[in-house]
């Protein structure tokens, strides 16, 4: 079910790889489980029908949105979980770029070294651990793709996977996923500033949050001694323990605005409507008890990578798209896209009158 729509640079010739990425990708494939077993001719048909899918959502969701896009945008890609992680590896090594530009500064490059070349196999099995978890939960996506094309994503056996999980009905459930993936294609192709906004405002966190090389060992004691801080219920997970108070309160600005982008995504899903899904609230209902519903070891590595913390974006900025059009309308609601003064604050996602009165004077 794997379509890969890029090719990772080269690495230049003599340079040092701090993160190795391709032993990451191998890393990630060799954890990861392939899915529900279906028979090739399954296979086929599945991602046929998510291709099917992604096309029936995009007329609903505009209208439902009024949101418009150029009609020249790039296919879905119906990916494996393997296909899943290549390119989300290849995206998270351009994304990250800068900072290990800033973790060894001062570095020879043109002679790696035993240490050097263990040290990039090290931190890319880490890297390939962590996605090939990721890779069995997301069910679609938009790529930003900071190095490449933008794209949706539609990941077949983790959606296969759910929809027999809730027992429910799979044409509705496929594009109902398809219609949430779709809404964020939407915000990011009919307001092309968000994109590169959004890519500019991480890169110069991750860049911040980064040490430098004689900053590391201090850093590195920090983290250890307050590590127990990043299972407690409610943390960011390792931002936690990563972060100063200025540097959170730069991730909180983000995450207002990825909390606007998930609910916004949630509530244009929704209502489209069971003239168009009929079973969408019973799909609601069983999907949100099954976000609620995670336990064991798979509550720990959420906490630790704060993915606790997205599941609450849902819900927050989902009821700040609810508040913001009850009081005004989706027409007033959508002058959020209009530029980055107009995106919400943190404090704005849990008041939606603020933001009306700030952005639209009532």
């Amino acid at each position: 079910m794997s379509e890969l729509a890029r090719v990772p640079e080269e690495q230049p010739e003599g340079r040092p790889q701090y993160v190795d990425w391709e032993f990451a990708k191998s890393t990630g494939r060799r954890l990861v489980s392939a899915g529900p077993r279906v028979t090739p001719s399954e296979a086929a048909a599945i991602v046929g029908e998510l291709r099917e899918a992604a096309a029936a959502a995009r007329e609903p969701i505009a209208s439902t949105s009024r949101l418009h896009s150029p009609a020249d945008a790039p296919p879905v890609l119906v990916v494996d979980r393997p296909g899943w992680m290549d390119l989300n590896i290849e995206s998270m090594a351009s994304l990250v770029a800068p900072v290990i530009e800033k973790v060894t500064a001062g570095v020879s490059r043109t002679q790696p070294n035993a240490v050097t070349a263990i040290g990039g196999k090290v931190t890319g099995a880490e890297t390939g651990a962590v996605m090939s978890f990721l890779a069995s939960k997301v069910l679609g996506q938009y790529d930003l793709a900071p190095q490449g094309v933008p794209r949706l994503m539609l990941v077949a056996p983790n959606i296969v996977q759910t929809e027999r999980e809730l027992k429910v009905d799979t044409r509705d459930f496929r594009l109902w996923v398809a219609m949430h993936e779709e809404t964020h294609r939407l915000q990011f192709t009919a307001n092309p500033w968000l994109r590169d906004h959004l890519i500019a405002r991480t890169r110069e966190l991750t860049v911040d949050i980064a040490p430098t090389p004689t900053e590391l060992a201090g850093r590195l004691q920090e983290i250890a001694r307050r590590l127990p801080e990043a299972f407690q219920p409610g943390s960011q997970g390792l931002a936690e323990v990563l972060l100063t108070p200025e540097q959170r309160a730069k991730v909180e600005q983000i995450t207002a605005v990825m909390s606007l982008l998930e609910g916004h995504a949630d509530v244009m899903m929704d209502e489209v409507g069971p003239q168009v899904i009929p079973s969408v609230a019973q799909i609601r209902e069983r999907f949100t008890q099954r976000r609620q519903g995670v336990s064991g070891v798979d509550l720990i590595l959420r906490r630790v990578l704060g993915l606790e913390a997205k599941m609450r974006q849902y819900s927050d900025g989902a009821a700040f798209v609810r508040g913001v059009i009850e009081q005004t309308s989706l027409d007033d609601f959508n002058a959020v896209w209009s530029s980055p003064e107009t995106l919400p604050t943190p404090a704005e996602i849990g008041d939606p009158h603020a933001w009306v009165r700030r952005v639209h004077g009532r």
